[in-house]
């Protein structure tokens, strides 16, 4: 009789557990009114696990494991990047696990594995309440996959939901809730794959919503690109309330970036997802969802900037010290265009910070790499990502802390020190270029801001941010994705650009070169008097008087009218391009390259 009454006792200990761990460690709080229903539903998932099992002990584990993943890692999860776990982040997780060391791999590891293991040790079928419960979880499944809108229009309905707002998602419904329907929303939301009529007539209306410039009839005239994604790069003196005695930034790259006006990218991601940062640099498109372009959508060949170029006769290189597979850059460089990809195995490891190879023996070997085609004078496009500087900041011995703050958060201390040597390797670099190559355009910029602790604390001591992403203002959001951003045309200098959302960087760059044909990045063009910077589940409007124009819900201002409807046409035509049968792709013959001198 006492078995009968397990899980309702093990969901009771767990479910209190969980929730003050969740409150008193992450500071994130399940809503009161939400508790009981979100125990409820809790509830009935123990049983049903219970009815599956055929060892009580393996069963309690495996409930406490579960319980932990949905309660501590969704709290984990909201305190480090501001939302939620979504059901894209489950593609995600071969990168993560990639990435984590020591105790971060194991705490995540083990618990997955633990889980799947168990489960598929303990499961029985001895009894008529665990074919009850087999028929209750595959019908849910099938709900979920073939008809989600079964379950969210009327909890949607009732509960409401916020599209751009996850955490109060979260919170309002509690995390089984939370779970199940952002997981039917997955299916609900599945990326459409357009038809010829549909992808043209986004593609017509996307063109013609372009400012025409006056064409001039410039031959093209191919130079060496050079851009450098730095990891986590920001400016950290911007921390009002860390009281650094001294500027972390060098001051040389200080003074190169005042003379561009204080440029930034506006890039589409916070603390993460890297990838998203290259696939906007690369291909010209925003990202607008919360997933990782290089992972499940981009299925096609696409003529993106390395394309392009290597039509044109460039060597096309990317460079990044970390294993090939990571965000699979393998599949998704080769897709876009490069001939080359140069990978942590392909550098001599002879300076590193724990697993992060300094960014000053990167920028060497990469230069010691190219320095044939350079002189050959064939025009290279060397791309290169950086890894030092990736959280949790760590330094070797040949790089002591210069910096200290009386913050009593660890990273605010740590990022700086990260900074010092970063921005100081990073001009050493930007020198060595302009002498070698002194008429080759190069860009620098940050993927993303750092992580400077649990709910944006660095951030919000020194009143940047918010802990809670709902309550931003317009100028938090777009602190939230600027990073500063170096363009050097050459001899003429760097290039004040002003906030450029990142996406816009390659028609500028084939500006530059005087690129006169069609591209996929005319689509993504510049709309008159705005600049549309794209986050999950929102946008905001960066409008010519340097106005913040947030778009979030209806009803929308005619800003975020425009704007919304020329978002509607990029998500069909990328959709087109880099996952359809690609109506959009320009159609013109490749010149024949020109003979190297």
């Amino acid at each position: 009789m006492f078995l009968k009454f397990l899980p309702l006792l093990s969901t009771t200990l767990f479910y209190a557990l969980y929730y003050l761990i969740s409150t008193f460690k992450f500071d994130v709080q399940i809503l009161t009114a939400s508790v009981p229903y979100d125990y409820l539903l809790q509830l009935v998932v123990a049983y049903v696990l219970y009815a599956l099992s055929k060892r009580v002990w393996i069963f309690l584990v495996i409930h406490a494991l579960l319980m932990g993943l949905l309660y501590i890692g969704n709290a984990v999860k909201i305190s480090f990047f501001g939302g939620p776990i979504m059901p894209d982040d489950i593609f995600a997780l071969q990168s993560l696990l990639l990435i984590l060391n020591g105790w971060q791999f194991f705490t995540l590891a083990i618990p997955l594995a633990a889980i799947a293991s168990l489960v598929l040790f303990n499961f029985s079928m001895r009894h008529w309440s665990a074919y009850l419960a087999s028929m209750a979880v595959i019908l849910l499944g099938l709900t979920v996959v073939y008809k989600p809108d079964t379950l969210l229009d009327p909890l949607d309905s009732y509960f409401g939901n916020s599209v751009w707002d996850q955490r109060s998602n979260y919170v309002w419904r509690g995390a089984t809730l939370y779970s199940l329907l952002e997981s039917a929303r997955y299916f609900a939301a599945a990326e459409i794959i357009p038809d010829a009529d549909r992808a043209e007539e986004a593609a017509d209306k996307l063109l013609a919503a372009t400012p025409k410039k006056d064409l001039v009839a410039n031959t093209f005239a191919p130079r060496n690109i050079h851009i450098v994604l730095l990891e986590s790069f920001w400016d950290p003196n911007t921390l009002k309330k860390a009281k650094y005695k001294q500027n972390p930034l060098s001051p040389e790259f200080r003074e190169l970036w005042k003379s561009a006006e204080y440029s930034h990218a506006l890039v589409p991601v916070f603390g993460g997802f890297t990838a998203n940062s290259e696939f906007e640099v690369l291909c010209g498109f925003p990202v607008v969802k919360h997933s990782v372009k290089f992972e499940r959508q981009m299925l096609n060949d696409v003529p993106c900037l390395p394309h392009i170029l290597a039509e044109k006769g460039y060597r096309t290189i990317a460079s990044h010290p970390n294993v090939p597979v990571f965000w699979n850059r393998v599949n998704a460089y080769q897709r876009m265009g490069f001939q080359t990809y140069w990978s942590l195995q392909d550098f001599v490891q002879d300076d590193m910070n724990r697993e992060f190879m300094s960014d000053s023996t990167l920028y060497r070997q990469v230069l010691e790499k190219i320095s044939g085609s350079m002189e050959a004078k064939q025009p290279v496009l060397d791309y290169i990502v950086t890894y030092f500087g990736h959280w949790n900041y760590p330094l070797n011995e040949s790089r002591p802390d210069k910096i200290s703050s009386p913050s009593k958060i660890e990273e605010i201390s740590t990022y700086a020190n990260t900074m010092y040597y970063k921005s100081r390797e990073l001009m050493n670099f930007i020198n060595d270029l302009r002498k070698r190559d002194p008429e080759g355009i190069i860009v620098v910029f940050g993927d993303h801001l750092p992580f400077l602790g649990e709910n944006f604390a660095g951030y919000v001591e020194s009143g940047l941010l918010t802990a809670n992403r709902s309550d931003f203002s317009p100028t938090m959001f777009k602190t939230y994705v600027s990073t500063p951003m170096l363009i050097i045309d050459g001899k003429r200098g760097p290039l004040k650009v002003g906030s450029l959302p990142l996406y816009q960087v390659p028609k500028l760059l084939l500006d530059l070169l005087n690129f006169n044909e069609p591209s996929i990045m005319d689509y993504a063009a510049p709309l008159a008097n705005m600049r549309v910077r794209t986050l999950p589940g929102l946008h905001f409007n960066r409008l010519a008087d340097g106005a913040v124009d947030m778009c979030t819900e209806p009803p929308y201002s005619e800003a975020c009218q425009l704007s919304s409807r020329w978002l509607e046409n990029i998500s069909v035509v990328s959709n087109d391009l880099f996952m359809g049968r690609q109506f959009t792709r320009p159609k013109y013959t490749p010149e024949k390259p020109p003979e190297p001198i």
